[in-house]
């Protein structure tokens, strides 16, 4: 007889929705089921082996957006955002996966996720940046509670952004998207590195400050238009202009 614990897991992982409810069903109380392994002694020491990823955890990490939509409508998350041991969140391993579909939807039902650090301080946005996933980038920006660039200031322990993950990885789309929506192109780590200093190569080093430039003449532009007053005026054309 296999234990239901592992039963749930083999299921999730089988992308069997139908199976995953009914095991639940059967045993409400392992709708989490963390994935806690055995303590290995080590003397004095005990370390887990470990780290109690939930059942929202697996399935949002392999995309199964069937299977997360199973574990929601039960109430996974009824008592909050799931955490493991890193502090990581579902949101978190799926940006980091780049699985579109669950990023959007558990940016449907948890927005307030999207902010959440681990313990190296790294969001999920910076999760998608590091991956080059644009699309989930987009998404997470678009559900990010107080707009996206309160969200973009977040930096993990040494001080690196979202955009110094995407220029040290030549992610040149999500260097695009980032900074369109806001990301500071001067912001500095620990060791007083800019974003563009980390660039993956001399083509995306001249590209990045080539971005960097369009965004401020865009921001200069935008700005003197406010101040002249035509930001969203309107003119009349004469019978002699074109």
């Amino acid at each position: 007889m296999i234990d239901p614990s592992l039963r749930l897991r083999r299921a999730i992982h089988a992308s069997d929705p139908l199976l995953v409810s009914r095991i639940l069903h059967s045993h409400p109380r392992l709708l989490r089921n963390p994935d806690t392994s055995p303590t290995v002694p080590n003397g004095p020491l005990r370390f887990p082996t470990g780290l109690s990823n939930t059942s929202l955890h697996l399935a949002s990490s392999l995309g199964l957006v069937p299977v997360i939509k199973v574990l929601l409508s039960l109430h996974h998350e009824k008592e909050g955002i799931s955490l493991n041991e890193d502090h990581q969140t579902p949101l978190m391993l799926a940006s980091r996966a780049g699985h579109t579909e669950a990023v959007h939807l558990l940016c449907t039902a948890f927005p307030a996720a999207i902010p959440k650090r681990d313990i190296r301080g790294r969001d999920a946005i910076i999760f998608a940046s590091e991956g080059g996933h644009d699309t989930c980038l987009q998404i997470l920006l678009t559900f990010a509670p107080g707009g996206p660039e309160e969200c973009l200031r977040n930096k993990d322990v040494d001080g690196n952004t979202a955009l110094h993950y995407a220029s040290s990885n030549g992610h040149l789309l999500v260097l695009r998207t980032l900074l369109a929506a806001g990301a500071d192109s001067e912001v500095r780590n620990v060791w007083s590195w800019t974003p563009v200093a980390y660039s993956a190569t001399v083509q995306a080093e001249v590209y990045f400050k080539g971005l960097v430039g369009e965004v401020e003449r865009r921001r200069v532009a935008r700005r003197q238009a406010e101040e002249r007053g035509t930001g969203g005026g309107v003119r009349i054309v004469g019978d002699g202009e074109e």
